[in-house]
């Protein structure tokens, strides 16, 4: 039994494959366009951006609960052995560079 072909079979498989390379080549064409591979870049940038915003965020938010967490106790209260000491320290730091800055004027 050979696998012989009639005319039109060979002929219907040419248009067929014909077609499926036009599809390949205009698919090629469309990936390298240059606005394609401009518009590709733009968004594999933003999409490192995005990502490295949304870890910066989550960094910053980490940081400031930890800080918040030295102050406030689980209850939303002030914890005051902490809150005082800071606070009469940046008031005399405050009162220092007054001072200094009155010293300097006059």
């Amino acid at each position: 039994m050979s696998d012989a072909r009639t005319p039109a079979e060979i002929e219907a498989d040419i248009k067929r494959r014909r077609s499926q390379l036009a599809e390949t080549l205009d698919e090629i064409g469309v990936r390298m366009h240059p606005k394609t591979i401009v518009g590709d870049a733009k968004a594999r940038f933003v999409g490192g951006v995005d990502q490295s915003l949304g870890r910066a965020y989550v960094s910053a938010n980490r940081a400031v609960s930890e800080v918040k967490a030295q102050f406030v106790d689980g209850d939303g209260a002030p914890r005051l052995e902490r809150v005082v000491p800071v606070a009469l320290l940046v008031v005399g730091v405050v009162g220092l560079l007054a001072l200094g800055s009155r010293r300097r004027r006059g």
